[in-house]
């Protein structure tokens, strides 16, 4: 038997919502139609974001602190990426040595309650400030330049779909659950009769894509609770 061969199959937005319309039992007809599907696909998407559905956004942004700084952009080139900060190292370099070491976050209250927050040292903390532009801040504020380097796994947001013929900003292993979840999302407003179905089968998918997206370790430890249930 043969085989095609090819790995490209793509939908883009306009067949994806053909995909959702027709899940809904609907015929899209209209440009309105479009344009309210656009919308709903894009609210999705943030939606997405909330749940921690989006790892292939990941990417890594280093910054290079300077003496007695404290606060600085998280990205620079696009200040309204960043969603959230999942970790933290400061880096160091002497001489040719270069050593990575994690940082502990903390919390808007922990960090308010420091009483000195210009005391000078190396940087072993931070605080990330969830402003329509994040920022983070380090403490204590770094002791001296062109040594210390902040460097963050950041959690970004995914492209817009905006027009019909764009492509959406996901891996293969997530269409089924963005078909299957627009086409929920469509049903609210235009198929409700089907929305408990599609909701679903919405999900199913989402927690097999979640699955899917976690990272995966070789071995995991369990602590033995049994003297516990026995006391």
């Amino acid at each position: 038997m043969a085989t095609s061969n090819s790995k490209d199959f793509e939908l883009d937005v306009a067949e994806y919502v053909e995909e959702a319309f027709e899940r809904c039992g609907l015929e899209m007809r209209t440009g309105y139609d479009l344009k309210s599907a656009n919308r709903s696909l894009n609210l999705m998407l943030a939606e997405w974001a909330n749940r921690g559905l989006n790892q292939w956004t990941i990417q890594e942004k280093t910054v290079d602190m300077v003496k007695d700084t404290t606060e600085y952009s998280i990205d620079s080139t696009n200040g309204t990426a960043p969603i959230d900060v999942l970790d933290v190292f400061i880096r160091e370099t002497i001489s040719s040595e270069t050593t990575d070491l994690p940082m502990t976050r903390l919390s808007r209250a922990e960090y308010s309650h420091i009483v000195n927050k210009s005391s000078t040292g190396k940087p072993n903390q931070y605080f990330i400030d969830k402003q329509i532009t994040p920022k983070i801040s380090v403490w204590p504020a770094p002791d001296k330049s062109s040594t210390y380097t902040i460097v963050m796994n950041v959690l970004t947001r995914m492209d817009d779909a905006d027009a019909a013929t764009n492509t959406v900003d996901l891996p293969f292993r997530f269409y089924p659950c963005l078909a299957a979840g627009l086409a929920y999302y469509i049903s609210l407003k235009r198929a409700p009769e089907r929305t408990a179905l599609l909701k679903g089968l919405y999900e199913e998918e989402f927690t097999r894509a979640l699955s899917s997206d976690e990272d995966r370790a070789s071995f995991r430890i369990s602590p033995d609770i049994r003297s516990y249930n026995n006391a």
